[in-house]
């Protein structure tokens, strides 16, 4: 390639890049930049004009183009590839990870700056940034202030490759007890400010074999894994029972295990959308006025908590020991304030 090809090369990857970045190019100032003449750099804007055509051609999603702008006096490149997250997509995101409070500050700042580096014109960007920086500022860290981004990944692999795993657990009633669990990983979920690990503990049978110790997954509070290894040894799981973690995950209040139960409820009120939108698998079965009956399907005993916090909008129908407990919750809480 000659000396003049691979500079004119160059200087339009050169523009090309400053345009994507949002900065506006001026003929008269590039060809001043690169000591050419303003018609090289026009051939140079019109060569980048044929290739994002090109490129709209063979790709529907990408809708850039390079366009004059009278008022700035330059070119600027407009549109955007769909593949590519918005300005407004980019802010709303990093405020609902702001808000997860779910990394250390060192983790928030590194992702917030990457997401935040996405954004075009320059001038949103620092748009963006200023807008996030008060709360980024404030930015409050979880107590147990572990990195936990390698475990992710680490424990997605081995749910993708079916690893059978050994972990060692903090359990959060003993803090300073460490337990050691056999498991199959099954998903990664992430709710109320912690990232949680689903897996099935086992346990081995006298013939060699590994069976489930219960019927339903457990949940590990990721930061609390001390330490996990591959066993070497793989697990099969039949497609017909495989887990499915968005079933599961409509199913679940504040990650709490346990078997599978169906409640009824009565909701006194006038909009019943607070329990719609806590309990996807919510059905309305009843509606009067400012009143109706809720059916829906959850897992554990972590639906109590929820429950409570609602006060006397709810009523548990069944299945009667939720009602019981509810009953009994209800007199400790009588007593406190007795």
């Amino acid at each position: 390639m000659s000396e003049e090809k691979s500079s004119k090369n160059n200087r339009i990857l050169d523009i090309y890049t400053c345009l994507t970045e949002g900065h506006i190019i001026s003929k008269a100032q590039e060809a001043q930049r690169f000591g050419v003449d303003e018609r090289s750099i026009q051939r140079d804007i019109d060569d980048i004009r044929a290739f994002l055509a090109d490129r709209q051609s063979d790709q529907a999603d990408d809708h850039r183009v390079i366009e004059y702008d009278h008022r700035q006096k330059g070119f600027v490149m407009t549109g955007a590839e769909t593949s590519m997250m918005t300005n407004s997509e980019i802010l709303a995101v990093s405020k609902v990870l702001l808000a997860s409070r779910a990394f250390t500050k060192k983790e928030i700042s590194s992702i917030l700056k990457k997401l935040v580096d996405g954004c075009v014109p320059l001038r949103n960007m620092r748009l963006v940034s200023e807008l996030l920086s008060n709360e980024k500022y404030h930015y409050v860290e979880l107590h147990h202030k572990s990195h936990i981004q390698d475990k992710l990944w680490e424990l997605g692999t081995d749910i993708q490759e079916h690893n059978l795993v050994e972990i060692t657990y903090t359990r959060a009633e003993h803090m300073k007890e460490m337990v050691k669990r056999l498991i199959e990983p099954m998903a990664v979920l992430f709710s109320e400010y912690y990232f949680y690990l689903n897996a099935f503990i086992v346990e081995r049978n006298e013939d060699g074999t590994w069976s489930h110790k219960y019927d339903y997954p457990a949940i590990f509070r990721i930061d609390r894994i001390q330490s996990y290894r591959e066993t070497g040894e793989k697990f099969r799981v039949a497609y017909v029972n495989r887990f499915e973690e968005g079933e599961f995950r409509k199913r679940i209040q504040f990650m709490y295990a346990g078997e599978l139960m169906r409640i009824q409820l009565k909701y006194y009120g006038e909009n019943p959308e607070p329990v719609l939108d806590r309990l996807p698998t919510a059905q309305i079965i009843e509606q009067g006025e400012h009143v109706c009956t809720i059916s829906a399907e959850v897992y554990g005993n972590g639906i109590l908590m929820w429950l409570l916090s609602q006060g006397s909008r709810i009523e548990v129908l069944r299945p009667e020991s939720l009602r019981q407990e509810m009953k009994k919750k209800a007199q400790e809480i009588v007593e406190l304030y007795s």
